[in-house]
């Protein structure tokens, strides 16, 4: 019998695997792929890390006429919406909070609570008189105050981003059924900080000073930014370019995403600061004047920095899977897949 298909040319196995520009139909590659995806992959990153061998079908993640997987627990599928977004968050906080709760502790609370307490003990407003003169010395107290909070705020950024690589990799090996240990986290996290404070930092810088030209312009970098920590961890290449790219790609879209995490941080640091304000207001202007308003001080600020925490979770897990969520648009990926990428 002949092999040769009734058309008279070779038809195509079912079972052979894509072709370097996506699976092969009948009539030729699917449209609407692209691999490598925009952007590449991270340097010496293997394109097919993360996907298991297959015999006779395609890998995980690739069905033959789409390039997602509409179970796959952090990556939301196109046209899955808003629901599928909350879906995926909400099931990375359901695996992941026994092991990112220590974490948002020691990197975000902590540190949040140190910053506020030297604001509070070297604030110098408490010293000026009732008629608004300024006592002897005072402007050398507030250049102090100003230093001192100034490094307090670089030092924070520093074991902020210790928590947030920590977190990613957390979140996204969960996703993956890999193992996801806190000592891991920790030790992956201090490893990919330099890198992701230094963009932090640039980052911070950018946006600080669109606010300082009008708010709106401060807000839209705030916004298009929002994605270069995730860039940098998962891709190590051109984090802002990056991100501007992904959010101007699918304007509404992340910028849907982005303002809800954003109302999230936006009210629980509302949250934390008035109850630190009120907790603090019986204690006097000076509350480190003596031991026992000192303790009370300490305490307060301490409470109100563990109950933000939950706004911490938010942020990290609303970013990871809106990145996710914009990398399926650029072609096959999965949990396994964005694993392999962080290294």
């Amino acid at each position: 019998m002949s092999d040769q298909s009734p058309s008279g040319a070779p038809g195509p196995d079912p079972v052979d695997p894509p072709a370097p520009g996506g699976p092969v139909g009948p009539t030729g590659p699917y449209q609407g792929w692209v691999f490598p995806p925009t952007g590449g992959y991270p340097p010496g990153a293997d394109p097919s890390a993360g996907f298991p061998p297959y015999a006779g079908h395609l890998p995980y993640g690739w069905p033959a006429a789409g390039g997602w997987d509409p179970a796959d627990p952090l990556v939301n599928p196109p046209h899955a919406g808003v629901d599928g977004w909350f879906t995926r968050c909400a099931g990375a906080l359901r695996r992941g909070w026994r092991t990112l709760l220590p974490i948002m502790l020691l990197t975000q609370a902590l540190p949040a609570a140190v910053v506020s307490i030297i604001s509070l003990g070297l604030e110098p407003s408490s010293r000026v008189p009732a008629d608004g003169s300024l006592p002897p010395g005072y402007l050398g107290d507030f250049l102090t105050f100003g230093g001192a909070t100034l490094v307090a705020v670089l030092l924070l950024y520093l074991v902020q981003s210790v928590g947030w690589a920590a977190g990613t990799w957390v979140v996204t090996r969960q996703a993956a059924g890999e193992p996801a240990d806190l000592g891991g986290a920790l030790r992956y996290g201090l490893r990919r900080a330099p890198g992701l404070y230094a963009w932090t930092l640039l980052v911070g810088l950018l946006v600080t000073v669109g606010f300082c030209f009008c708010v709106i312009p401060g807000v839209y970098l705030a916004f298009a930014l929002a994605l270069a920590g995730p860039v940098y961890l998962f891709e190590r290449q051109n984090p802002i370019g990056r991100s501007f790219h992904l959010f101007r790609s699918r304007f509404g879209m992340v910028a849907a995403r982005v303002a809800l995490v954003a109302a999230a941080v936006v009210a629980g640091t509302v949250v934390g600061a008035v109850l630190e304000a009120v907790g603090t207001a019986p204690l006097g202007t000076d509350p480190f004047a003596a031991p026992g308003t000192a303790v009370g001080a300490v305490a307060v600020v301490t409470l109100a920095a563990v109950l933000v925490v939950p706004v911490y979770l938010v942020q990290l897990v609303g970013l990871i899977v809106t990145y996710a969520e914009q990398r399926v648009h650029e072609g096959p990926v999965n949990a396994a897949r964005l694993a392999a990428e962080l290294g």
